[in-house]
């Protein structure tokens, strides 16, 4: 049975129209959270919410304001927030097509899952999957999610597809303030011959089952240990090798990478050899 779906609606390429469901990809369940506490007494510490003017307040009585001078708002409320009513509040609209490749990593924020909403508009869903799947193309549209109409990538993943909602070109910093500094120079050949070298040697399938969440896993041994009355293990860190020039760090990174070959071991001796040393010894006799 599939989880529960983060939002309902509906996928349109043009006049075509399925009714989706959009599942959260990231899961942060097994996330260890830390909670602030008084000091004196570990009791929780409570957040409240206070006016300047009338002491402390109830949720109830907070409304949503947009500073439009300094300390001057206008309030917003639900009603007016009703009147935005856009084509795409409740509809991913696929406006275009794009090769993956032309979608930097910059702009991908958050992932969501994409199934069919029921039987009746699997079909339709099989079509444009398969459509998409054979042209290699990634969809480009908008949506309305969390209070504002977001840009989306979506493509083919297995049986389903990937929606990304993606940020606006205003929200992504440009590089070059944070590399100007950085000189163009001469490589030398060398040094890349062992750095190519060295990549190679390092590379291998992608295997996300291979990484978890050390630091994670090390605090919830504290935790864990602390709660026992017991003091935790801790384990040091690594000292860093200490390399006299680049030249020496790479040709120990390479050795270091290198194919571990299997030892030759040495032959088993002979199940014939001492048969010989025994006839050896009757004719000396």
């Amino acid at each position: 049975m599939a989880p529960r779906a983060s939002w309902t609606g509906y996928l349109r390429l043009s006049l075509v129209t399925i009714p989706v469901r959009l599942y959260n990809v990231i899961s942060s369940t097994s996330k260890v959270s830390l909670n602030q506490l008084h000091k004196d007494c570990n009791h929780r510490v409570k957040q409240l919410l206070t006016c300047p003017e009338h002491g402390p307040l109830e949720r109830d009585s907070i409304v949503k304001g947009y500073e439009y001078e300094k300390d001057k708002y206008v309030v917003v409320d639900e009603a007016d927030l009703e009147k935005i009513r856009l084509e795409t509040t409740k509809t991913v609209e696929l406006t275009q097509f794009v090769e993956a490749s032309e979608l930097s990593p910059l702009y991908l924020n958050t992932s969501y899952y994409v199934a069919p909403e029921g039987p009746m508009a699997e079909e339709a869903f099989r079509i444009l999957r398969e459509a998409m799947r054979q042209s290699g193309k990634t969809g480009i549209g908008r949506v309305v999610m969390s209070g504002k109409e977001q840009i989306i990538a979506i493509g083919v993943h297995d049986k389903g597809f990937i929606l990304n909602t993606l940020y606006f070109a205003g929200e992504v910093r440009s590089s070059e303030p944070y590399f100007e500094e950085i000189k163009n120079g001469d490589v030398n050949p060398d040094h890349l011959a062992l750095a190519l070298q060295l990549v190679k040697q390092s590379s291998a399938p992608f295997d996300p089952t291979q990484f978890k969440d050390r630091y994670q896993e090390a605090l919830l041994d504290i935790i864990k240990a602390k709660a026992a009355g017991t003091e935790p293990v801790v384990v040091q860190p690594a000292a860093m090798g200490q390399v006299v020039n680049l030249m020496e760090a790479l040709r120990q990174s390479v050795a270091q990478t290198l194919p571990q070959k299997d030892e030759k071991k040495p032959p088993a001796p002979s199940v014939k050899e001492p048969a010989r040393a025994a006839k050896k010894k009757t004719k000396g006799a």
